[in-house]
């Protein structure tokens, strides 16, 4: 998590331009929650306190490259006297690689209701990391294992790993418990960038299921296409969150999944929906 917020932490270099990195761990390309957390950082230094963001849509261009900067540009839209636009592109090589849009609100009292969370198994009583490592992935190919090795800033517990087993076609849904793997300060904008960074796990994956492939396939051609994410109450992210998941259709190359993170006590805090590319090479 301390490598996380780091890399959050962009770097100004003009009025609206900004500056990220990117992790070093051998990816070929940069993970999409990364990009999306990034550019919501720069809109949101953008912003006048005391307004955080409601929703979010973006736009996957081009692969990013690890192995050099990521340059963000913020257009100020519209600031209004409760609402703030912003529009961000990512610039690699002097080519857009990836757009987001942004509203930020004033906190107001308002009419309230929520769906209710799903009753799944709670995280205590599932397969920690470690447990995973030990009895399921000496097993697993090597491209899974390498997967679930990694350190990461998010720990992530599915409730159910019949789907990395098996080829069987499964219901397109999924419960996948994650947590932050270290300490969120408490500052709202913060939380929020950990948050849009963590909505992009595993959700392309649900797309899948119906199907009895993985991302981990290796003559399927996978990655994220578009983005958009609604937050409506603020976490301070200290415990796990419940990710529950589905996908309604896939169609022409591309699955759609939709997802909704929920708190321990059953408090939604954000919505999430996404379509990907999943082509079969072959």
């Amino acid at each position: 998590m301390e490598e996380l917020l780091s890399i959050l932490d962009l770097e100004r270099l003009e009025h609206n331009l900004y500056r990220g990195r990117s992790p070093q761990v051998g990816w070929q390309r940069v993970f999409g929650g990364q990009v999306i957390g990034q550019a919501l950082v720069a809109a949101q230094r953008t912003v006048d306190d005391g307004r955080y963001v409601h929703s979010l849509h973006a736009y996957f261009m081009r692969p990013g490259d690890p192995s050099v900067p990521i340059i963000y540009d913020v257009d100020r839209i519209r600031d209004g006297s409760s609402f703030a636009t912003r529009r961000v592109v990512a610039i690699q090589h002097g080519k857009a690689i990836f757009s987001l849009s942004a509203s930020f609100q004033r906190d107001e009292d308002g009419f309230d209701h929520q769906f209710e969370m799903p009753v799944v198994t709670h995280p205590d009583q599932l397969m920690s990391e470690q447990d995973l490592k030990e009895q399921f992935l000496k097993n697993a190919p090597e491209n899974i294992r390498r997967y679930w090795e990694r350190e990461r800033a998010i720990e992530i517990r599915p409730v159910s790993l019949v789907h990395y087993v098996s080829r069987e076609k499964l219901p397109p849904k999924q419960d996948v418990w994650v947590r932050a793997n270290g300490a969120v300060p408490n500052e709202r904008h913060l939380q929020a960038a950990v948050l849009a960074y963590l909505s992009d796990m595993t959700l392309l994956d649900t797309s899948l299921f119906a199907h009895g492939h993985s991302v981990f396939d290796k003559h399927l051609q996978v990655a994220s296409l578009d983005h958009a994410m609604w937050f409506h109450r603020p976490t301070e992210l200290a415990d796990w969150l419940l990710y529950t998941q589905d996908s309604p259709n896939a169609s022409g190359a591309r699955g759609l999944t939709r997802g909704s993170l929920y708190t321990p006590d059953g408090t939604l805090i954000a919505s999430v929906a996404q379509e990907g590319l999943i082509r079969d090479r072959r």
